[in-house]
């Protein structure tokens, strides 16, 4: 299989461009005009450039508006497309992309297109190059495959041939199963792109928000499924308009295009493994994540023992000590958390440069070798860092802005780790809490969809559609990736700006992930008992939400009352219910929430957001610190 992408697709010059689109293993590229007319250099030495980098031009983009036009505007038309092919053969590509017209004299027809694609067909030849006619699902005569098939067929012209991208099919909701029809040595070209679900203008809808396979709601597996079936053996590329991408980071953009085409590629080959594809070695399939193994802070001085004693007023017992670095490890039913108070590796970087906060975590997987195997087929930076003495192999990878992520599995003998580095003692029970219920990452809005496609692409997991959160001073957006059986949660949330509370914890953070940690308990109100014991302080809760509660929810008056004094908070959803309670915010604006998730109940108190951030920024204030 060779990879492809247009340079449209991310952001930067045509030199940053090329240069991350090579580091992230692609083959080749399609090259918009906008993109080498931008650059001083000449088609010849651009051409050359892209060779220079390993990669090869599969296609030059885009030439509009060309078949059924009258004349003199078809003459024209036959001018501009060899002024065209002169500047192919100067870059050193074969292929044009000729996109279905939308010219207001175009006359239509599917005979009158065919005989002028077969005569550009015959034009192209004479050079030794080829033209490929794709369908605009805007179009102002053909805007769906089977008539541009129809056209190509009744051209009947060995260098003319068609262009199928994902996004004009699946945008209008035609039937990808039609391309099975389709000779695969007629398919010049194959193009991806997918989108979210929206009633809107087609083409705006395609130039602002297409994004990676994996990153939207069309069925992109399904339409490979249906090119693969014909015998297609070209390049499989990514073509994507999204104005997030337009701004985005260069070199992350490259990388989630390579991750989203060898996945999908992946689940065409799992879906219909009778199908002969020219597929890279295969890679292990998805893991099944069973759950958050442990977190780690990194952290010193003060700000670790203001940790040390929010943890111990939530139940947790240090239960061992490094053999050989200055890190503790504290526990409470399932529940290990990890402080790093080392000066060398890692986490003392990362403190250097974020100061206290989440640097490590780790997700307990049934195999180890093959997630990380699959990690790498997939793009993600690996991770490792020299052993001290008795310190045991865990493999890892770099996620979200640095932070690690270590996988741990039944054969690396889990409690051994424990045992062997810290010398970890019995578990104790503390307040009742079991373990992670799940795991909340903040980062910039246009990262979000890149760490969507990390998690599903990596783990069996499922995204939630996403969601608004209202706070105060402006708008955050949430989304949910999980396992099937909820074993790993985590919860992804998008700050446009610093105003937020999720905004400010990157800016104070400089770029921390982990913003919130949610502890499962199967009672809240007594483990809430248990930690007042300990001198615990719920974050505290307007006497005004539990009046609106009371007139929402059918709520027992002694539950209210008990809610009320405990600071907790209450959702609900068709398949059951969901209490919460936050503790007061730690150093950078990071805080630990204790759940009850009863069965059945499948949000994450969503609704009770809003008011919760209000609290938490009148507790800033009480502290003098700035209004968030």
């Amino acid at each position: 299989m060779k990879t492809s992408i247009a340079t449209v697709s991310i952001s930067g010059n045509l030199r940053e461009k090329l240069a991350a689109i090579a580091a992230a293993g692609f083959d080749g590229i399609e090259i918009f005009e906008q993109d080498f007319i931008a650059d001083e250099a000449s088609p010849r030495e651009i051409g050359n450039m892209i060779r220079d980098h390993g990669l090869e031009i599969t296609l030059f983009q885009p030439f509009r508006d060309f078949e059924g036009l009258p004349e003199p505007y078809r003459a024209k038309a036959f001018d501009r497309a060899e002024r065209k092919f002169d500047v192919m053969q100067e870059l050193g590509t074969d292929l044009v992309l000729i996109c279905s017209t939308v010219h207001p004299k175009s006359l239509g027809g599917i005979d009158r297109a065919a005989a002028d694609l077969r005569e550009l067909g015959a034009r192209a030849a004479k050079r030794g190059l080829r033209i490929g006619y794709e369908a605009l699902a805007w179009g102002k005569h053909v805007d769906d495959h089977r008539d541009a098939w129809e056209i190509v067929r009744r051209s009947d012209h060995p260098n003319t041939g068609l262009i199928l991208d994902s996004f004009h099919t699946l945008g209008r909701k035609l039937d990808p199963e039609t391309i099975r029809a389709i000779p695969g040595d007629k398919i010049f070209f194959v193009q991806l792109a997918d989108a979210p679900l929206i009633e809107m203008d087609l083409l705006y809808w395609s130039r602002h928000f297409r994004n990676m396979p994996g990153e939207g709601d069309l069925d992109v597996t399904k339409f490979m499924q249906a090119v693969m079936a014909t015998g297609y053996s070209g390049p499989i590329s990514l073509e994507i308009f999204n104005d997030q991408f337009r701004g985005g980071n260069t070199a992350s953009l490259a990388v989630d295009g390579y991750r989203s085409l060898i996945a999908l590629m992946d689940d065409v080959k799992r879906a219909e493994p009778g199908l002969s594809l020219d597929l890279p070695p295969a890679i292990p399939q998805r893991s099944a994540a069973k759950g958050v193994s442990f977190v780690e802070f990194t952290s010193r001085g003060d700000e670790a023992r203001a940790l040390e004693a929010q943890l111990t007023m939530l139940g947790f017992e240090q239960v061992g000590s490094h053999v050989n670095k200055s890190v503790s490890l504290w526990q409470q039913g399932g529940i290990r958390i990890v402080l790093n108070e080392d000066t060398q590796g890692q986490a003392a970087a990362i403190w250097a440069t974020r100061g206290t906060c989440v640097c490590d975590f780790g997700i307990e997987v049934a195999d180890t070798e093959a997630v990380v195997s699959r990690a790498n087929a997939l793009g993600a930076a690996p991770f490792a860092q020299p052993l001290g003495p008795g310190e045991l192999p865990i493999p890892a990878i770099k996620g979200l802005s640095g932070t690690l992520i270590h996988f741990l599995d039944n054969a690396s003998k889990i409690d051994d780790v424990w045992q062997k580095e810290f010398g970890a003692s019995a578990v104790p029970q503390g307040a009742g809490m079991t373990h992670i219920d799940h795991l909340a990452q903040t980062m910039s809005y246009d990262e979000m969809l890149s760490w969507s496609l990390f998690y599903t692409t990596l783990f069996e997991m499922e995204k939630s559609p996403i969601a608004d959160v209202i706070d105060p001073d402006g708008l955050v957006r949430s989304q949910v990736v999980q396992t099937k059986d909820g074993a790993l949660k985590v919860t992804l949330n998008g700050a446009d700006t610093h105003r937020t509370l999720a905004g400010s914890f990157l800016a104070e953070s400089f770029g921390a992930t982990v913003q919130h940690l949610a502890l499962a308990t199967d009672d809240i109100f007594a483990t809430l008992e248990a930690l007042g014991r300990k001198g615990f302080k719920p974050l505290e809760i307007s006497a005004n939400y539990y009046d609106d509660l009371a007139a929402r929810f059918d709520l027992p008056k002694d539950l209210l009352a008990r809610m009320k004094r405990h600071n907790v908070l209450y959702d609900e959803d068709l398949g059951g219910d969901f209490f919460q309670c936050y503790a007061p915010t730690l150093v950078n604006g990071f805080f630990f929430e204790i759940v009850q998730r009863n069965p059945g109940y499948a949000g994450f108190g969503g609704p009770n957001a809003p008011f919760r951030i209000a609290s938490q920024k009148r507790l800033n204030q009480v502290k003098g610190m700035p209004a968030k």
